[in-house]
Parts: C-alpha cells; sequence; structure tokens
C-alpha cells in the first residue's frame, strides 16, 4: 500500500476519532443532567458550546494549515482536542465543561480543513471521489463508534472514565501521523503553489458576484436548514431515546450506531450511483435530483410524533439518517464542484461555518422548547421540517442556476 493510502486512512481515523469526542457529551447529557441538576436549557448551552469556537475558527484554521503545514497543524490540533476531551472528566461543574467544549471545538477545526487538503494535494481530481467518500464515512462511522462504546463504558464506568478512556487512549493516533505524513516542505513553496492556483483562474471572484446569485443564497439557506436537523440528531436524540422513549442507555447506543453505521454504507452506495448518473445527465442535474429527494425523505422522522410502537424508533430514524446522508454528501459535492479550483477552500469554509451556525443554534433551541417538562414533541417537529425547506431552498437554485453560477465564478459568462 503506498503512503497516501496509509496516510489517508490516517485522516479517516482522525476524522473518526473527531465525532467520537465531539458526540461524547451527547451521550453522557443525562447523566450529567441528573449528577449536576441541571435543567435542559442549560444542557443545551453545553451541548451548543463546542461549536461556538469550532464555527468562529474556520478560517483561523484554514490560515493555520497554510502557515504550519498539515502534518503539523493537525497533529498539534489533534493533542489539545485528546486533551481537551479527556480533561471534562474532572469537571466541577457547568462552567468546566463549557471551557473545555469550546477548547475543543477551536482545536477540532483544524481536522476537515487539514484532511480535505490533504486529499486535494495528494490525488488528481478524476481520482478524489473514493477518498473523499472514505472521508465522509468516517464523519458517520465516528458518532456510530461513539454511541456504542460510549454507551458502554457509561454503563459499566460512568461518564467521567467515559471521557478520560476516550480522550487518552485516542493519543496512539499522534506518533502514527507523525511517522506516516511526509514533510510539507517550506512555507514559501506552499505559498509559490497557491499563487499559481490563484493565476490560473481567468477571472478573479468578488462578493458582489456571489451576492447577487440566487444560487449563493440557495446553498445558505440549504446547508444551514439541514445541518439543523443534523445537529438535533448528534446533540438531542441520544437524551430523546432514553428520556422520551425509555430506552436504557445500552439501548440508546445500539440504536444510534445502527443508524449511523447503516447511514455511512447506503451514503458510499448513493455517491457511487450518482456519479454514474452524472457522467450521463450532467453535474449539477442528478446532484441536485439526489439532494432534493435525500432531504425530503428525511422528514420521515416526523413518523415519530405519531408512532408510539418503540420497535419502529429504530427503521424510522435509520431511514431519516440516511437520507439527510445522500442529501448531505450530494450537497457538499455541489459545493466543491461550483467554484473554480482557486476559490474551492474559501467556498467550503464559508458553507461550513454556516453550517456550524446550525450546530451552535439546534442545542439551545431544542433545549429551550424541551423545558423542565422535557416534552421532544415540538422539538421533533422542528427538526423534521428543516429539512423539507432545504430541499425548497435548493429547487429554488435548480441545476441550471447552479450551472450559471459556475459558469460566471469561472470567468466564461
Amino acid at each position: 500500500m503506498s503512503r497516501r493510502w496509509v496516510v489517508l486512512w490516517l485522516v479517516f481515523s482522525g476524522i473518526v476519532i473527531s465525532y467520537i469526542d465531539r458526540g461524547n457529551l451527547s451521550i453522557a447529557a443525562p447523566s450529567i443532567m441528573r449528577d449536576f441538576r441541571i435543567e435542559p436549557a442549560s444542557m443545551g448551552v453545553l451541548l451548543s458550546a463546542f461549536f461556538w469556537t469550532y464555527a468562529a475558527f474556520q478560517i483561523p484554521a484554514g490560515l493555520l494549515v497554510d502557515r504550519m503545514g498539515i502534518r503539523r497543524a493537525y497533529a498539534g490540533g489533534f493533542l489539545v482536542w485528546s486533551l481537551a476531551s479527556a480533561s471534562i472528566a474532572l469537571s466541577r461543574g457547568t462552567g468546566d465543561i463549557i471551557a473545555m467544549r469550546m477548547l475543543l471545538g477551536l482545536a477540532e477545526s483544524i481536522g476537515p480543513l487539514a484532511s480535505l487538503s490533504y486529499i486535494r494535494n495528494s490525488f488528481d481530481g478524476k481520482d478524489q471521489g473514493l477518498p473523499t467518500s472514505i472521508y465522509i464515512a468516517g464523519q458517520n462511522i465516528g458518532p456510530a463508534l461513539g454511541a456504542l462504546a460510549g454507551a458502554m463504558l457509561l454503563d459499566k464506568f460512568g461518564w467521567r472514565l467515559m471521557f478520560s478512556i476516550t480522550g487518552l487512549g485516542a493519543l496512539i493516533w499522534l506518533p502514527c501521523w507523525l511517522l506516516a505524513v511526509p514533510s510539507d516542505g517550506t512555507r514559501a513553496a506552499r505559498r509559490a503553489g497557491k499563487e499559481a492556483d490563484d493565476l490560473a483562474s481567468p477571472r478573479r471572484w468578488t462578493w458582489r458576484m456571489l451576492l447577487t446569485s440566487r444560487s449563493f443564497w440557495a446553498m445558505s439557506s440549504c446547508i444551514l436548514l439541514s445541518s439543523y436537523y443534523w445537529y438535533f440528531v448528534l446533540t438531542w436524540v441520544p437524551s430523546y431515546l432514553i428520556i422520551s422513549r425509555g430506552f436504557s442507555t445500552l439501548g440508546m447506543g445500539r440504536v444510534i450506531s445502527t443508524s449511523l453505521f447503516t447511514m455511512a454504507f447506503i451514503n458510499i452506495l448513493a455517491g457511487f450511483a450518482a456519479d454514474k448518473l452524472a457522467s450521463r445527465i450532467g453535474v449539477f442535474r442528478v446532484r441536485v435530483m439526489f439532494a432534493v429527494l435525500g432531504y425530503t425523505g428525511t422528514a420521515a422522522t416526523l413518523l415519530l410524533l405519531v408512532v408510539q410502537d418503540r420497535f419502529w424508533v429504530l427503521p424510522i430514524l435509520t431511514f431519516s439518517m440516511c437520507a439527510t446522508g445522500i442529501g448531505n454528501s450530494n450537497f457538499w459535492a455541489i459545493s466543491q464542484h461550483l467554484p473554480p479550483k482557486n476559490l474551492v477552500g474559501r467556498t467550503i469554509g464559508y458553507l461550513n461555518t454556516v453550517s456550524q451556525v446550525a450546530g451552535a443554534a439546534a442545542p439551545i433551541v431544542t433545549g429551550w422548547i424541551l423545558g423542565p417538562q422535557k416534552q421532544f414533541g415540538l422539538a421533533v417537529l422542528v427538526a423534521g421540517v428543516c429539512p423539507v425547506l432545504a430541499a425548497i431552498s435548493l429547487l429554488a437554485a435548480g441545476h441550471n442556476g447552479l450551472e450559471r453560477t459556475k459558469a460566471l465564478l469561472a470567468g466564461e459568462a
């Protein structure tokens, strides 16, 4: 196996660990609410704190990767976030948890940017589909493993040891990364490569080009609304399964992990099918169709409002989460294909920032909706409607509108 594939599997495992660490608090939420005697609204603030710094540091993290290089920047970020996650075990109250979650978000902001930068630098455009799919699968498998292993550790040892074991145990990844990843070269060489990419574009980018584009606003609203659902799932659905549906801690872990493992598998199959169709009937036409169908199918989660039998919770959640996975994977494929090469980083950085705004809002809004009575009905309704509105937003752009925007940014129109 060549070195680049070894590093790719480290990229995959790094993002898996990242999602385990960011999701641990959701698994432990019912226990922490009990131990610290806090209400859902306060728990929502704790769950949201990660996203405050994660969103705010997307652009600074990109600058750090450019300055330090992928190898050193990712290693430093990984070390900090592992220690921050493990330190939650020492928390004496909510203030300690908020501080460590904010530090976790700051450090983890480096991970996605360094990962995608490595894939872009190490694989030709025609070969980037599989590496990108492997990376995205890590975003599903991470929460799945986190739910399964976290629930087992929580049930056996309690939440403090759960944070200690997952945070410190992950540090075994760090020497593997440092040994496998080659040096990024000098800062001057990296800057020269970026300037060459900028000069390759026949037209210079301006904000006015985007702000007057309907596609820009459609893509922004689509990722905001679809991300609200996704982060509702990651932050509050574990508590929903225990509090509202009566699952045990281990039962909750099995439901979440099964849904997410299935989601990762379906995502890869759907991405393969979309690639095949795109070569025959057009990239944007196929991507928009798959994304709209996926986000519309996500609304299946609304069935939880009318189905009382606990047996149906797993199939409903699995279908809904697989659908949103299809929607999200095609949305990000559109966002990478839309701009010219020298604008991809800024485009992804902007859209990921919008996504994290939803990540910060979903836990707080949900906690406020639940109230002291911890009633999930309205919270599930809001989360289920948001993906449908995301599909409508993407339809408003249309594949023709996206093609025109691509031509405009590339200087062809």
